[in-house]
């Protein structure tokens, strides 16, 4: 079996671009966390596909970013649903009070978790939501 590479080159595969791979894991841990509440309906995927469009061109500005991508690939998706259609992910911890979002943290840092940050608790790492 031959392998054809876009290029039309047999024989060899291309490597992945550790930038568009950083983006792919990115999407791929944000979906996960929609799918795991219950809401990656389309409309909600095409804003995570916006949001990794716009998170392309500033990792392409600033390379040294691409540690970061996914956490911030999770809060624009978080900020473009609470422009449209309310707070997500909920807090799956308070039980009392107004129910309220998860946080990322950190805001530009390797790792992100999802935490709440009124009880100071981290509830799961980004894309690791139940």
């Amino acid at each position: 079996m031959v392998c054809v590479n876009p290029a039309g080159q047999n024989g060899r595969m291309e490597k992945t671009d550790p930038l568009e791979q950083a983006l792919h894991a990115a999407r791929a841990l944000v979906l996960a966390d929609l799918t795991a509440r219950d809401v990656a309906e389309a409309e909600i995927v095409s804003l995570v596909e916006d949001a990794v469009a716009q998170r392309r061109w500033w990792v392409e500005q600033w390379p040294d970013g691409v540690a970061y991508v996914a956490g911030l690939i999770a809060q624009d998706v978080q900020d473009a649903l609470l422009e449209r259609y309310g707070r997500w992910p909920l807090c799956p911890v308070c039980d009392a009070g107004e129910p309220h979002a998860l946080e990322v943290e950190p805001e530009l840092g390797p790792d992100p978790h999802w935490v709440c940050g009124r009880a100071g608790v981290v509830v799961a790492p980004v894309g690791r939501l139940t």
